[in-house]
C-alpha cells in the first residue's frame, strides 16, 4: 500500500523474486504530491544498486557542507569529491515505479486503502475504495508503505509511531538564491529559526534552490518567514527570491517502532519510523527496510507462512542492517534538542578552532552515524567536542 519510494521499492524487490505484487495509490500521479526536499548520499543510493541514476533526476551534487549557528558562527566540511545530490523526488519516485512494473508489478492509481481485513489476528487483505465505491481485496501479505499518517495501523489497533517526536516540516523552492556555493548546502541552527531541529538552503544547479526547515511546536509556515526575511545571514541570500512551492509534512524523529510485523503484515518507511532522528532524512534508510521487506514477503510466499514467527525475520534483519545506527542517531538527536543556542554557538565555536572538519572530511558514511562515529572518534579533537556536547546537555 502506497506508491511512493519506499512501497514501489518493497514491491520491486518482491516482483524481481518472482511474487504477484499490486500496489495500491490513493493518488493519481506517482510522485505527487512531494513531501521531501530529496537530500540523499550517493553512497546510500550505490549501496541499493540505484546508480547511476537517469540525468534528469538528479539536480545538483554536493561535496560541502556549510553550518551557521545561533549567532551566525560559521563551520564548514569539504570533501575531496561529491557525497551527496538532491533529486527530484517526483521523477524519483516514478523511476522506482517503473522499476517495479518493469519486473511486473501492477499499479492502482487513484485507490484509497480504507482499513486492513483482520481474520483470526491475521491481515488477508484490504478495502479499497475508487469513486465511492469499496472492494475488498483479500491477499497472502500486505506491506504497509502508507507514510506518516499510520492510519491503517490505528484502525487496526496496531502500535504507531511516537508523536511525541515528530517534528513539522516545510519544503519550499525559490526560483534564485544568491550568495551561495553551488556545491554546498546550508544548515541553520537555532531555536528562533528552526527549534529542535534546523532549517536549510539546497542549491540546485539551475540557480534555483530547495530551502525549509522543520520545528517542533509552532507554525513551521510562520517559522519559514522569519527565517527568509529576517535571518541575519540567510535573508540576504533570499533577497532577490521568490518562494514558487510550498508543502507541510510531518517528519518522526524517535526512531522505529516497536514492532514493524504482524501476522500477514510488515510495516515499512515513515509508518514504520525507519527515518533518520539526527536530520530527518527517511529515503535511504526506509529503502533499505523496503528492499528487505519486499525479499522477505517472497520468502514468506515460498514457505506459505505468513506468521509473526516467520515475519519477525523482517524486523531481525532491518535491525541488523540500521538498529545501531539508529539507536546512536537517537541519543545524538535527545542531546541536540537540549542544548541551548549559547551552548551550540560554543560546540561550533569549538569546532572550528580545533579544526575538526579536517577529521570529518575522512567520513566516508553519512547514512548510517552510528558506525561512523569509530573511526573520527580516534581523533582528540572530535572527543573534546562529543565530550563538551555531552556535558551541555545534560548541565
Amino acid at each position: 500500500m502506497g506508491g511512493g519510494s519506499c512501497g514501489s521499492f518493497s514491491a520491486f524487490s518482491a516482483a524481481k523474486a518472482g511474487a504477484n505484487v499490486v500496489v495500491f495509490e490513493e493518488h493519481e500521479t506517482i510522485g505527487i504530491p512531494s513531501h521531501c526536499a530529496g537530500y540523499l548520499s550517493l553512497s546510500g543510493l550505490k549501496r541499493l544498486g540505484l546508480l547511476p541514476l537517469p540525468n534528469k533526476i538528479v539536480e545538483n551534487e554536493f561535496r560541502s557542507a556549510v553550518f551557521y549557528s545561533p549567532c551566525g558562527k560559521e563551520f564548514s566540511v569539504r570533501f575531496s569529491s561529491p557525497v551527496t545530490c538532491v533529486i527530484d523526488r517526483e521523477l524519483f519516485d516514478k523511476h522506482l515505479a517503473k522499476l517495479a512494473m518493469k519486473a511486473g508489478v501492477e499499479y492502482r492509481l487513484g485507490v484509497r486503502v480504507d482499513s486492513l481485513v483482520l481474520d483470526s489476528s491475521f491481515v488477508k487483505g484490504i478495502v479499497v475504495s475508487h469513486e465511492d465505491e469499496k472492494e475488498t481485496l483479500t491477499s497472502n501479505i500486505v506491506i504497509d508503505a502508507e507514510g506518516v499518517s499510520s492510519s491503517l495501523l490505528k484502525k487496526a489497533g496496531y502500535p504507531t509511531l511516537n508523536r511525541s517526536a515528530v517534528v513539522n516540516a516545510v519544503h519550499a523552492e525559490v526560483d534564485r538564491i544568491d550568495d551561495v556555493e553551488g556545491d554546498a548546502v546550508e544548515v541553520y541552527l537555532g531555536r528562533k529559526y528552526a527549534r529542535d531541529f534546523y532549517a536549510w538552503i539546497i542549491p540546485r544547479r539551475d540557480g534555483s534552490a530547495k530551502i525549509g526547515l522543520a520545528t517542533k511546536g509552532g507554525n513551521p509556515k510562520e517559522y519559514l518567514q522569519r527565517f527568509v526575511h529576517n535571518h541575519p545571514i540567510a535573508s540576504r541570500k533570499f533577497k532577490r527570491s521568490k518562494i514558487v512551492k510550498k508543502s507541510f509534512h510531518p517528519i518522526p524523529l524517535g526512531g522505529p517502532i516497536c514492532r514493524t510485523y504482524h501476522n500477514g503484515l510488515l510495516i515499512v518507511g515513515d509508518a514504520a519510523s525507519q527515518v533518520k532522528p539526527t536530520t530527518g532524512g527517511g529515503v535511504v534508510m526506509g529503502l533499505t527496510c523496503a528492499k528487505i521487506a519486499g525479499e522477505i514477503a517472497h520468502q514468506a510466499i515460498q514457505q506459505n507462512d505468513f506468521s509473526e514467527s516467520f515475519l519477525s525475520l523482517y524486523q531481525q534483519m532491518w535491525q541488523q542492517a540500521i538498529g545501531f545506527d539508529m539507536a546512536v542517531m537517537r541519543q545524538i538527536r535527545l542531546m541536540l534538542n537540549r542544548l541551548s543556542d549559547d551552548k551550540l554557538d560554543k560546540i561550533i565555536r569549538l569546532c572550528s578552532e580545533l579544526h575538526v572538519d579536517k577529521t570529518l572530511r575522512r567520513v566516508k558514511e553519512i547514512d548510517f552515524q552510528g558506525r561512523a562515529l569509530f573511526p573520527i572518534l580516534k581523533s582528540p579533537n572530535v572527543w573534546i567536542v562529543a565530550f563538551y556536547s555531552f556535558l551541555a546537555s545534560i548541565i
